[in-house]
């Protein structure tokens, strides 16, 4: 059983949920031929059944791929599968003893499926199954070809993958400079700067490099920006390692949690030493956003 761990966010998840949502499926999904697909919403499922029928029934899936907090699932028809989980979206595999599950603690992630909140079942030809969940119908799973997806209005307005390879701190900060005068933190969680960054990882990285959060980022020393690069590719790679950031929403298969928050130096940890100097820990409101801070680490600039 492979067992992933997506996220604290009580609203979408953030990056290195969906990222381990997309690995978790990358071992069971690439070479399976869908065989059949049903749907109960279909504003969940907006697809003709002509596409249905020619470009998705009897394809097979070639890889699973993720931008910013969508997962794209590719077929060898030339189409790709354009899959949000927005509030209460969840995936779940299922194949005799072997399963992966992420979603929320409300959708029965070991109960029998489908329930009431599975909104679209896809089965392959070997009977293995994908369960898209979804209690309150914000998701959707789109079908469209694949030369389409990046004409998406989101995916034309995202801004760059913060752990892209060739995504290097000169180009982190040209892109924080394009709004120079505002507070850093709401630059931070702006997704047109930079895709996939919530509020988890905004205070964290901001903590890491000693950044107050309010600070304006033409305010900031270059080299300080340097380290704010340095310090989120950090925590998203951390959080991606432990398996999501899970607090509240978000279970796998077997009800267990992603243990990100347990390493987190400042999220959740107001009224607690900080770890590097042992100032008391501060939760203010910042870019409309509970956000946690040491005020003598993170001093404004």
């Amino acid at each position: 059983m492979y067992l992933a761990k997506p996220p604290y966010n009580r609203g979408m998840p953030e990056l290195p949920e969906v990222e381990t949502v997309r690995i978790g499926l990358s071992q069971f999904l690439p070479k399976k031929q869908v065989a059949k697909v049903t749907f109960d919403w279909p504003k969940g499922f907006p697809n003709a059944a002509s596409d249905v029928q020619a470009f998705l029934v009897g394809a097979h899936i070639a890889e699973v791929r993720r931008r910013a907090k969508v997962l794209l699932i590719d077929l060898d028809t030339g189409y790709t599968l354009v899959i949000h989980l927005k509030m209460t979206g969840q995936l779940v595999y299922r194949d005799g003893s072997q399963r992966f599950g992420a979603g929320h603690p409300n959708h029965s992630l070991v109960g029998d499926l489908p329930d009431k909140s599975t909104r679209v079942v896809f089965t392959f030809s070997d009977d293995s199954k994908l369960f898209f969940n979804d209690q309150r119908k914000f998701g959707w799973v789109r079908l469209l070809p694949t030369t389409e997806v990046e004409n998406l209005d989101f995916f034309q307005k995202v801004g760059p993958e913060p752990l892209a390879a060739d995504f290097t701190a000169d180009d982190f900060i040209a892109r924080l400079m394009r709004r120079s005068k505002s507070g850093i933190k709401a630059v931070l969680l702006d997704q047109t700067v930079v895709a996939g960054v919530g509020n988890i990882y905004a205070d964290e990285s901001l903590w890491g490099a000693k950044i107050h959060p309010e600070s304006k980022v033409q305010d900031i020393p270059r080299e300080q920006l340097v380290d704010l690069y340095k310090a989120l590719r950090a925590v998203l790679k951390l959080s991606i390692e432990k398996g999501g950031s899970t607090d509240r929403n978000y279970v796998d298969a077997e009800g267990k949690r992603g243990s990100y928050l347990t390493f987190a130096n400042v999220f959740r940890r107001e009224g607690q030493p900080c770890p590097r100097c042992g100032t008391i820990i501060i939760k203010t409101r910042v870019a409309g956003r509970g956000t946690h801070t040491c005020p003598y680490c993170q001093r404004v600039k």
